[in-house]
């Protein structure tokens, strides 16, 4: 195969893309291509589930983002709001392109943010290395520029794009929807492509899988409007071409654009990033002059020793002593000192804490540093169900804090580690079973009360499904066979069922790195305005980063 896709959004360009990770991968690999990009806009939260699940099927993985263009991202003025972002593909070619992706991703939601996340020229120019570009939609800066008629102008950006990306590393991309302002200014982008040299790159602007799942698309859309479907101002597609196109399909788009086509799968083989996966990458705790980690780790568990056992068996000491050395041969000391750092100052502060749960209770470590109050002894419980040297995964120490007060301990941590260092954990709200019959329901304009007579009839059951409830309830399922507006309904809900609706952040999850959360993870605005990481507890965990959860308990 010669093509490949390069501006493609999935479930992760929320209430904007409908392509679900693995579905669409299926999809690619059935179509014969080796290779496919993913550029959500403006955020990075699907990455690494996109690089896993490409790897698993033999698909060569790129890593990307639409991003949105200003011309000062610090201006947050009527006159540089929605109209006044540019967008831009940018594809990782190396290792420090994605760092740099990461870090622009990160800048535009963390300095940027207006409307959208967004980044300055000066931004794109400090962060440009091991980027590829490729100029975008109808609403990126190029082809606004020509079909405003300003044809040197455009030259002009173009070559300023190459300055700032390098040659060979920025491309003036060519799609058509069967949209009018593409049909005007794919001539006009094939001239700016042989006044400049800069090459063509053809693209098909997904947002969807299969050309039928249009309609789903425009409910999508009305989802994130807040419109309905037979409103005449609403945003709408205005084409059913923004599915996954077979290379056959593209080349009858463009039949006499043959390279242009085909340089996607070179522009694709360019680009190479890895992921490592179980390779922790544990903050240093910070100790007192003259005094190793191991050396105040041992200071503590012996004071702790000599304190909760009176008189000291010697079980109890070679039970330590045999968790000393397994902590410290996989390298978890500084991961217990930041834990009985925290806990600590808790309890100097007057703060509850709960005894400890989970696995944790079976080390005599966490009992002697009082990270736990359960004697594992006594308990006769097993330390090897909280660490096992066979089976290498971090510690997972769960402590529960008084509700009130657990955001002065998080803040310690802050202070502690640097607030550019402690991060708190993004999470997915989706269209689950009865809010997405809601949803979909006010968007078709359907009666409030018939359509929450419908989502009432959605069992009250964790992680239903619209499948598994119409099973469980034979009134539904009748009501679905007999009734063709309810058929309809659900069948469409079901098309949206799952997807991520929104973010939020995490209940108790929060991230401590070694350095700037952005140098690992990408990061994104909460609705309160707090910072959080754009992947998920399990991808953190997965990458090797400390994850703490700081719980929060009313009782």
């Amino acid at each position: 195969m010669a093509f490949a896709h390069l501006h493609l959004h999935t479930e992760y360009s929320l209430l904007d893309g409908a392509n679900r990770i693995e579905p669409l991968l299926d999809r690619v690999k059935e179509l014969g291509m080796d290779a496919c990009a993913i550029t959500d806009h403006g955020v990075m939260y699907g990455v690494v589930d996109f690089y896993t699940e490409a790897k698993k099927r033999g698909i060569h993985p790129v890593i990307g983002c639409e991003i949105y263009v200003c011309e000062n991202m610090d201006d947050r003025s009527a006159a540089n709001g929605m109209r006044a972002m540019n967008h831009l593909i940018l594809l990782c070619e190396t290792q420090e392109g994605y760092q740099n992706l990461t870090k622009l991703v990160s800048e535009g939601w963390t300095r940027g943010f207006y409307y959208r996340p967004r980044v300055d020229m000066a931004t794109l120019r400090q962060y440009s290395k091991g980027l590829i570009a490729s100029s975008a939609c109808l609403s990126g800066k190029l082809d606004r520029l020509l079909l405003d008629g300003n044809f040197e102008s455009a030259c002009a950006h173009a070559r300023e794009m190459e300055g700032i990306f390098g040659k060979g590393n920025y491309f003036v991309e060519i799609m058509d929807h069967d949209l009018e302002d593409e049909k005007r200014v794919i001539p006009l982008l094939v001239q700016v492509s042989r006044e400049t040299g800069i090459p063509l790159l053809a693209t098909n602007d997904c947002h969807y899988l299969r050309r039928e799942d249009a309609d789903a698309q425009e409910v999508l859309m009305c989802i994130q409007t807040g419109k309905t479907l037979d409103d005449t101002n609403r945003m709408r597609m205005e084409t059913r071409e923004l599915y996954v196109k077979s290379e056959d399909e593209m080349r009858r788009v463009f039949p006499e654009y043959a390279d242009a086509i085909e340089r996607t799968e070179e522009v694709a083989k360019r680009c190479h990033v890895d992921f490592v996966f179980g390779e922790t990458k544990l903050p240093r705790f910070p100790t007192e002059a003259g005094e190793t980690s191991e050396q105040m780790f041992r200071r503590l568990c012996e004071k702790g020793l000599a304190e909760r056992y009176q008189p000291v068996t010697q079980e109890a000491r070679d039970r330590m002593e045999y968790e000393i050395g397994v902590i410290s041969k996989m390298s978890y000391v500084d991961y217990f000192l930041i834990v009985w750092d925290f806990i600590n100052y808790a309890k100097e502060h007057g703060i509850p804490v709960g005894p400890g749960r989970g696995s944790a209770a079976g080390s005599i470590v966490a009992y002697c540093l009082k990270i736990t109050n359960i004697d594992p002894i006594h308990y006769n419980l097993l330390f090897e169900r909280f660490l096992n040297p066979e089976r290498v995964s971090m510690p997972d120490i769960d402590v529960d804090f008084c509700f009130e007060r657990r955001q002065e301990v998080i803040d310690y941590v802050g202070r502690k580690y640097g607030n550019d260092k402690v991060v708190q954990i993004v999470t997915f709200g989706t269209l689950a079973a009865k809010g997405v019959i809601r949803d979909v329901g006010r968007v078709m304009d359907l009666p409030y009360a018939f359509v929450d007579s419908i989502a009432k009839m959605v069992p009250n059951e964790l992680n239903i499904t619209l499948s598994r409830a119409l099973e469980m309830n034979p009134e539904f399922r009748k009501l679905y066979q007999e009734d063709e507006q309810v058929h309809h309904l659900i069948d469409m809900c079901k098309r949206l069922e799952g997807l991520p609706r929104h973010t939020s952040m995490h209940a108790a999850g929060v991230v401590i790195c070694q350095k700037s959360a952005d140098e690992f993870v990408p990061l994104s605005r909460g609705s309160d305005g707090s910072i959080v990481t754009q992947f998920t507890m399990t991808t953190l965990e997965e990458l090797g980063l400390l994850k703490m959860d700081f719980l929060g308990l009313r009782t």
